[in-house]
This record gives C-alpha cells, structure tokens and sequence, in this order.
C-alpha cells in the first residue's frame, strides 16, 4: 500500500519526543485531505463518466450522430461493405457467364437449326426438281403416245376413206380406181344458166359507124339527178390568164372527160388524159338537219376512171374510184395538161 506523503511533511524535518503529538495532529490532517482529494477525483471521475454515457446515448438516438459511427463500426460495416461487393461481383460473374454460355448454347442450337433448315429446304428442292422431272418426262411420254396414235388413226381412216358423191353412184370402173388408189376421169361439165355479164358490158358499150364497140367505164348510179335551174353551175376554162372556153354544166347531170371523141362530153386533146380520164357527176343526197326533218339538195362531184396520169383538186391528186364533193370555185386539173378547170355557181337574182 502506497503512502501518502504531503510536501509539507516531507519538507519538515524531524523533531524530538515533543514535538510528536504535533506531527500526528498533521499526519492525520494530511490523510484527510488526501481521502477527500480522492473522493472528489472519483466523484469528478464518475460525473464524467455518466456525462459521456449520457452523451453516447443521446447519439445513439440522434439520427444525425447516427450516421457517424465510430472508428471500429466504420471499419467493420466498410469490411462488410467490401465482402458484399466482393459477393456480389462473383454471383454477377458467375451469373454473366452462365448467361453467355446460354447464349453461345443458344446461337449454337440457332445456327446448327438454320444448317438443318437449308439441307431440309435442299432436299425439298432437290426432291421437287425430281419430281417435276418425272411429271415432264411421263407428260411427253404421254404425248408421244397421244401423238402416235393421233398418226394411226390418221393412217386408217385414210385407208378406210370413202369418196361422198351427190350424184348417182360411181360405175363399177371408177370404184376399182378408188380402191386401187388411181384418180378416176373427171365428170362432163354442167351447163351454166348464171350471169356472166356479158348482157352488163353490151348494155355499157357504144357501137361506132365502122362496127367495132366501145365498153364505158362508167355508168350513173341511182341517185344521178339534174341540177336544179335555180343552180346554174359553170366550168371556165383557163390557159394561163386567158379564158378559153366556158361550159354550162346544169343541161345534164353527167360529164364525162377524155380523149375518145366518140363518148366523151367533154372532150380533152392532151396525150396525157386517158380516152376515159374523170367525170362530173350530178348526185342527189338527203340529209337530216338538227330538227330531224330530210332536206335533199343535188350537188356536183367529181371522180376519177383510174386514169394513167390522175386527177388534181385545188392541186392536190385525188383517189382512184372515188367520189369527191365539189364547191364553188374549186380548180380541177387532169392529167399533166396545163390547162385549169374552175368550177363557178352563178348568183342567183
């Protein structure tokens, strides 16, 4: 057990027999000092102690103290931290590769099922391609025989043919040429009653003074009519600037223009008209206005015999055997002739 000794009391130094009650008096005054410096240290100690149980409780309950832990919490919850992240970074690793093994599994079945799916769609190809190769060879097969009995067929019934008269029977001469494959003679001709237009051609032909005829090319149809005496028609005649001649063409209803004297109307001396060049033809045609009702009006027209040389209208060539509609002051020109045709209405009063 350790002594207290006070400062006091060390620094005196020793006395004789009477001083001694004196130094026990301050001995026992120095332990009393001494026990009450110690209760006060343990009081202070146990105050302080109860301060700071006080203060950790409080920050236990606080939730600001709360999140600063102490020094070995904090290394304890930052090794548990690591341990959890080291754990879950190996079951994401694991669970990642168990993942892309799936996969590659799964890419590997995809691609091994694509490689089975093209032999499998080869083999339908292939099997269809056989297929159809078979389907055309057993169809011209077919057709083959079709065709070779389509030929005997032919061949008999030309060797059973039998000739159909509308007459009476063949003699007995003529059936064995059939037989024997030999044309037999041909049958007398039959008189013929039908027309041969031989009537139509005397019926269209002029016959001179020496005895020979002359066949027209032409002849009027059904609606040849007259024209009207109110429509006085005119043909002048041009050489150049001058007027040659003028025909009244209303004195009949057909003109026609050559070199044969002998049937022409009006005649034409140039080598290259034809003897039975054009004519002007008088028709009577009906038409319906815009109320329905006929209206028929006669109206000159012209047409060419299919002349050599041909036929001009106001300079342009008009068809073969075809009628054209002539109008006042029209120009017509036959042949290479330099001569000019000018068809003229005279005005009426």
């Amino acid at each position: 057990m350790d002594l207290d000794v006070s400062p006091d009391r060390a620094r005196r130094p020793l006395d004789t027999d009477k001083d001694e009650p004196r130094r026990h008096h301050d001995s026992d005054r120095g332990r009393s000092n001494q026990d009450s410096r110690r209760d006060k240290s343990h009081r202070h100690r146990d105050r302080r102690s109860r301060s700071r149980e006080r203060r950790r409780h409080r920050r236990s309950r606080s939730p600001t103290d709360s999140r600063q832990p102490s020094p070995s919490r904090d290394r304890d919850r930052d090794r548990g931290r690591d341990r959890d992240r080291d754990r879950g970074r190996e079951h994401r690793s694991r669970r990642h590769s168990r993942d892309y093994d799936k996969h590659g599994e799964m890419e590997k079945e995809k691609e091994k099922e694509k490689e089975r799916g093209g032999e499998r769609q080869k083999e339908r190809e292939k099997e269809s391609h056989r297929s159809r190769a078979s389907r055309d060879q057993h169809r011209h097969r077919d057709q083959d025989r079709r065709d070779r009995d389509r030929d005997k067929d032919r061949d008999r019934e030309k060797d059973k043919q039998v000739v159909k008269r509308n007459g009476p029977l063949p003699s007995q001469a003529d059936s064995f040429a059939i037989t024997n494959g030999e044309e037999p003679p041909k049958p007398k001709e039959k008189p013929n009653f039908g027309n041969t237009g031989a009537l139509a051609a005397a019926s269209n032909s002029v016959v001179q003074s020496d005895g020979s005829t002359i066949v027209l090319k032409y002849h009027e149809p059904p609606e040849a009519r007259k024209p009207s005496p109110k429509d006085q028609w005119k043909l002048f005649v041009f050489k150049g600037d001058q007027i040659i001649d003028t025909v009244p063409l209303s004195s009949r209803s057909c003109w026609l223009v050559g070199r044969e004297l002998a049937i022409v109307d009006l005649a034409a001396e140039h080598p290259s008209i034809s003897k039975q060049h054009a004519v002007i033809q008088f028709r009577y045609l009906e038409k319906r206005n815009e109320y329905g009702d006929k209206i028929g009006k006669v109206k000159p027209y012209l047409i060419d015999l299919e002349s050599a040389n041909g036929t001009k209208l106001n300079s342009k060539k008009v068809p073969d055997s075809r009628y054209l509609e002539l109008r006042d002051k029209d120009m017509i020109q036959f042949g290479e002739s330099t001569r000019e045709y000018v068809l003229m209405l005279a005005p009426k009063e």
